[in-house]
């Protein structure tokens, strides 16, 4: 019986998924067969409808390629200005994701969804741009070709002998809430480039000879109008999924075959596909395994994945199943898949084993419903050892050989020990007592042990009941035929309950298989979201694969290259060139596959949305194993989760790697400014007031004057190459000198090397007079005051008041230099510390804005903070702190 009940799980996953879909932008794409279909003409038409809606409409990319209609349907609706993008000595147009956050529209139009950003942009990819989009809650419209879907890129270079190079992962595609066909048949579609509708006169008659030829447009229509129709099943199935509707609607023809270990297998599947090429359905592959498959010969077992491999390589969708009734589970799996038509082969067997074992076609009729079945004769051969070698099961991992061995010899004692108890307690209890102790160790036995087992422990009771405890005693005969009644009844209740619990057994069994495969799934995820580096990646890879697949892994990872090299070590069992190979053309090779099958290993490639990341390898225990649809599509799955987390990981890198190379070129900008202009003019007013000095008719005053401006400029430029020198110094790593002294003594010192730039100011010191001595590199910390009392001075005006104090609280000393001039700018609080900051980028005030990152560097070292904040009403402060410490003890006075 098939439990119809919904998963708990998979209802809270759906919760959960529609309250992000409602947090989330809904995505329609317009998809055509090629270009000059009219996809874009259609998304604007679609938009002017929605802004007459009263929809807040933005057009963030639209490319009208001088199509006249296009362009006319851009009135009235706002366009987002594009941003400037500097790239090889060009400036370069490039949509502005950062505007179009800010303005945040209710609908946005993102044409070209394949298109390939301007390298400096946020997102190699503009579909990365949208994605980011919808997880802002914005509406997207995007037009789409399908040359530019990535599973069909390279079918489209097979018939048009053109290859596309930018293109879109179809898990994109999947992802959209609505994708509307917008088709035009080839004849109308050449006629328009003729008019001159679609390109220039003369790039549209190159056109025609090349790309647009009518059979390419009639492969590409048809491409188009397959991929939108397989979405819309897709769509379909999933409804029937979520309202839970098991009635077959007929929309789309679908073939399901049932694969099993008789001799007409492959006959079964070739007649299959025929039938499926003829209705052009989609066809799959079913093999259900149920307790009676569980075990069979090794010949058996082979034919059943033969015919698996057989039908994979015939474009069939292939799966194991498993169930306690065949008939039940084909039929279940029929109906989630939206299945039309079962086929299943004609029985070999005689009438009378149909009879006492079931005929599956005559259940799978009576079960059917709507689903037409389909009975395909073959040749009625027989096998030619059924009682071969047996192997494990298909389905799991079936480690109960043994146990199953022992259970026979369990079965045998746990009866003659339920034999020796009931002969204690035949003088207390009636007989008929005596048989419940014998069912229920049947019910042991089969719970245990299995189905053999349980059947063995069945026969054996009803023996030993009969001999020792049914009179006449120690003999078989019966001397009351009432007991021959309950023989009959005891003997029918043992083997239901054996074969009822061994059922459940085997049910629990495959619960139990799923339930690791998928807690597998979820750790491997779970460990490679966390992973940092590649080779996290790579030890979580191997460490959770291995017990999984019961095999050995080895992944290999490409350089620069793209030569791949083995990233983990097991000797000669890593296949360097076979791997390349499966790297280079994006195929599975070794064990299993038609390239190379000799081979040990089995080699898949780990592609990730943007590139192929390596190649996975697997060394397995069991080669029966490697052939198996579930563990392929397991196999699949884990490799595309560690191509995503190696893709992670290396666009961090590629990310930190370009923030580094931003800020190298920022200082080195800085630098060459500083060089340039800051160094350059008190050098250039220098020479012109030292060839002032060489006029012989200058008045001594005026030569005074010039020689003190002079030695203005000069200490300016004195002071502009020490700041550079001392962060250099500081970047480098420098030796503090510190030594316990009063902080009076570095102040007043400060104070009067600031006495020139201060003249025009009014400075106040407020030093309490309990400051404790504290332990500091005197001239660093001078070199901070008298940084901070220049920028007051250098950034208020003439006459302006500056405080310089200082207090003593909760373990450490705070000095704060304050103004009462303009302040700082907004949000430079944190920025004024950064290297070469200015206050504005158009501040005439000279200087480099190294003397605040100099003052961090110098209180960081010394174990303190420092920190700006605005004064209201206007003002600045700058406030550092220095950590107070103990003093050591004063060495004691001479009498």
């Amino acid at each position: 019986m098939t439990d119809l009940r919904p998963d708990p799980d998979a209802l809270l996953d759906e919760l959960k998924r529609e309250e992000l879909d409602a947090q989330r932008g809904r995505l329609k794409i317009f998809f055509g067969a090629c270009a000059g279909v009219g996809k874009t003409y259609a998304m604007l038409a679609a938009a002017r409808t929605k802004q007459q809606e009263g929809i807040e409409v933005l057009i963030g990319v639209v490319e009208t390629h001088g199509r006249k209609e296009t362009a006319a349907q851009l009135d009235g609706l706002e366009i987002l200005p594009p941003s400037q993008i500097e790239y090889k000595g060009r400036s370069l147009s490039e949509f502005d994701i950062d505007k179009a956050l800010a303005l945040k529209p209710q609908l946005i139009l993102m044409d070209e969804f394949a298109h390939s950003n301007v390298p400096g942009s946020r997102h190699p990819k503009r579909w990365q741009d949208v994605e980011e989009l919808l997880a802002a809650g914005i509406d997207v419209y995007t037009t789409l070709n399908v040359q530019h879907l990535e599973s069909l890129n390279d079918v489209v270079g097979q018939i048009t002998g053109i290859i596309v190079r930018e293109t879109l992962p179809d898990h994109v595609f999947d992802m959209a809430d609505e994708v509307s066909l917008v088709d035009l048949p080839p004849d109308e579609l050449l006629s328009r480039l003729a008019a001159g509708k679609v390109y220039l006169p003369h790039q549209a008659e190159r056109a025609v000879k090349n790309f647009f030829r009518k059979g390419n447009l009639l492969a590409l229509r048809e491409l188009a109008l397959r991929r939108t129709a397989d979405r819309v099943d897709a769509q379909m199935r999933a409804y029937r999924a979520d309202q839970s509707i098991t009635p077959v609607w007929h929309a789309r023809e679908r073939l399901l075959v049932c694969v099993g270990p008789g001799p007409g297998t492959e006959k079964l599947i070739r007649s299959t596909k025929r039938l499926a090429a003829n209705l052009d359905a989609d066809w799959i592959a079913v093999y259900v395994e149920t307790p009676h498959l569980q075990r069979l010969p090794e010949e058996q077992r082979a034919r059943i994945l033969k015919g698996l491999k057989l039908a994979q390589e015939l474009g069939a969708e292939t799966t194991v199943l498993g169930g306690t009734e065949l008939a039940t589970t084909l039929l279940a799996y029929a109906r989630t898949r939206n299945v039309s038509k079962l086929v299943v082969g004609k029985s070999a067997r005689s009438a009378l084993a149909r009879l006492w074992q079931g005929s599956l076609v005559n259940e799978l009729t009576r079960q059917s419903g709507d689903v037409d079945v389909y009975v395909v004769a073959h040749d009625l051969e027989e096998d030619s050892d059924k009682r071969g070698k047996r192997v494990h099961s298909l389905l799991f991992s079936d480690d109960d050989d043994g146990k199953t061995n022992r259970g026979y010899l369990a079965a045998a004692a746990i009866c003659f020990a339920t034999t020796a108890l009931n002969h204690q307690l035949v003088p207390y209890f009636a007989l008929s007592n005596v048989i419940m102790v014998h069912l229920l160790a049947v019910v042991l036995i089969a719970t245990r042990y299995g189905r053999g087992p349980g059947v063995l422990a069945s026969f054996l009771s009803v023996a030993a009941f009969d001999f020792f405890f049914v009179p006449p005693q120690l003999s078989f005969a019966v001397s009351d035929t009432q007991y021959l009644l309950t023989f009959i009844v005891m003997l029918v209740v043992a083997l239901v309950i054996s074969q009822l619990t061994a059922r459940f057994r085997f049910e629990a069994t495959i619960a139990t298989y799923r339930e690791r495969r998928t807690r597998a799934l979820y750790d491997l995820g779970r460990e490679l979201a966390s992973a940092l580096t590649a080779s996290q990646i790579i030890e979580t890879a191997v460490g959770r694969l291995e017990p999984l697949f019961r095999a050995k892994v080895m992944l290999f990872i490409p350089n620069s290259e793209d030569q791949l090299r083995a990233a983990t070590d097991y000797g000669s069992a890593a296949d360097t060139g076979v791997a390349q190979w499966v790297f280079d053309n994006l195929q599975p090779a070794g064990l299993g596959t038609n390239t190379l099958p000799s081979n040990a290993a089995l080699y898949v490639p780990l592609r990730a949305p943007m590139r192929t990341r390596g190649v996975i390898a697997l060394l397995p225990e069991e080669t029966i194993h490697a052939f198996l649809p579930e563990q392929q599509r397991m196999l699949e799955t884990c490799a595309a989760q560690i191509a995503l987390a190696l893709e992670r990981v290396h666009y961090v890198e590629v990310a930190q790697d370009a923030i580094v190379a931003m800020e190298s070129e920022r200082l080195r900008n800085s630098v060459l400014s500083v060089v340039s202009h800051d160094l350059r003019t008190p050098l250039t007013t220098m020479l012109g007031l030292a060839n002032m000095l060489n006029s012989p008719n200058l008045p001594p005053e005026q030569q005074a004057d010039i020689s003190l401006s002079i030695q203005d400029e000069a200490m300016r430029m004195n002071k502009l190459v020490t700041n550079l020198l001392d962060m250099a110094k500081l970047q480098s790593g420098i030796k503090l000198n510190k030594e316990w002294q009063l902080l009076d003594e570095v102040v007043g010192s400060a104070v009067r090397a600031c006495e020139r730039s201060l003249r025009h100011h009014h400075l106040e010191l407020k030093l309490r007079h309990d400051l404790p001595m504290l332990e500091y590199d005197a001239v660093l910390i001078e070199r901070v005051l008298v940084n901070l009392l220049e920028n007051a001075g250098k950034y208020t005006p003439a006459g302006s008041h500056i405080e310089l104090s200082a207090q003593h609280h909760g373990g450490k000393v705070t000095v704060s230099v304050s103004d009462d001039g303009p302040g700082l700018p907004a949000n430079m609080e944190q920025k004024a510390f950064d290297k070469f900051s200015r206050g504005t980028p158009e501040s005439t005030t000279p200087g480099v804005g190294l003397g605040l990152a100099i003052c961090r560097a110098i209180i960081e070292n010394h174990g303190g903070s420092i920190e700006a904040s605005n004064i209201k009403p206007h003002g600045a402060r700058f406030t550092f702190t220095l950590p107070a410490g103990t003093p050591p003890a004063l060495p004691p006075e001479d009498e």
